[in-house]
């Protein structure tokens, strides 16, 4: 330990020179990380702006949706439905309340599978109120919301459909015998699988097919409904996709001869898609979720999409909903 009293007049000068060198070199580098810092801040601070101010000036929130995620989002006769699209009609409740603004214009815009992602990197949408997971890649390219919803890969066949495909999909244990995982891969290149091209369940079919070194068929499916009608008439042995809107599909035709397999295949969150970057408008719409989750309005909400909520539906947004 340094002894301050015991210094003589000569030490304190070659300490005095000693501590002017140390600062003459670190006081460059601080003051150009402090300079890097000045200079980053007011391009960011017009980033994290951008959508408040677009709102603020032109009262208008644009809000993208999907017209054909049943139950996310949907296209009525005369206006789009939806659980994502509550949800994002409370949070259009809330910006304007912050934004003390007397009346705000909410546009809905239709989007695709294909442009949605792009429609928010470009600002033609505020907000993507969809059935969106979050992912690494999509995270290169635009920002997200507190989950909304726990979602994940299911698949849908025939009632009718071949006992050996239901096992294998299902994942019943004779998958884990050397001989049957040998029956299962042959029984799986005899199938054709349809997918809704840019989703996750796309994504995953075809890395599995990959692990797996499976040549199974796949054909796209330009939405849902078109994904389990190709199943109904025989054009595929099974269609994947998100599971809740699976078994929307499924419940809504009406008919007997389709089965959504009793296994869960991905477990990914569902979340709002929105600017990269804008870090104010991201912390006003996770506070709406939050303030949401924690209402008295929202277990209905949950309830007239998917059924009441057991208790694991009811730990998710517990953890999501942030405190203040």
């Amino acid at each position: 330990m340094l002894r301050i009293a015991s210094l003589t007049a000569s030490d304190w000068q070659r300490f005095w020179i000693a501590s002017c060198v140390i600062t003459g070199i670190a006081t460059p580098v601080a003051g150009h990380a402090q300079t890097k810092k000045k200079a980053a801040a007011p391009a960011a601070a017009a980033t994290a702006a951008t959508t408040l101010d677009r709102v603020r000036s032109s009262g208008t929130l644009k809000l993208g949706y999907r017209i054909d995620a049943k139950p996310f989002s949907y296209q009525e006769p005369n206006k789009p439905a939806g659980y994502s699209i509550e949800i994002c009609q409370n949070l259009a409740d809330m910006v304007k309340s912050e934004l003390n603004l007397p009346a705000l214009n909410v546009q809905w815009v239709p989007v695709t599978v294909e442009n949605q992602l792009k429609a928010v990197q470009e600002h033609d949408i505020d907000v993507m109120c969809g059935s969106m997971s979050v992912t690494l890649e999509r995270r290169k390219q635009v920002d997200f919301s507190s989950p909304i919803f726990p979602g994940g890969v299911g698949v849908v066949v025939r009632s009718n459909a071949p006992k050996q495909l239901r096992n294998i999909l299902s994942g019943q244990a004779q998958e884990f015998r050397p001989t049957w995982r040998a029956v299962a891969l042959n029984i799986l290149r005899e199938q054709t699988f349809a997918t809704v091209p840019g989703t996750t369940a796309q994504q995953w079919l075809t890395q599995r097919g990959e692990e797996l070194q499976v040549q199974s068929h796949t054909i796209p499916a330009e939405s849902y409904e078109a994904g389990v009608k190709a199943v109904q008439s025989g054009q595929a042995s099974a269609f994947f996709a998100e599971r809740a809107a699976l078994l929307d599909e499924v419940q809504r035709s009406s008919s007997d001869d389709l089965t959504v397999i009793d296994r869960q295949f991905t477990f990914e969150p569902l979340a709002l898609a929105v600017a990269r970057g804008d870090d104010d408008f991201r912390l006003l719409v996770d506070r709406s979720l939050s303030r949401f989750y924690n209402g008295p309005g929202f277990g209905a909400t949950y309830t007239k999409w998917f059924g009441k909520p057991d208790e694991t539906a009811k730990n998710f947004f517990r953890w999501n909903a942030l405190p203040e």
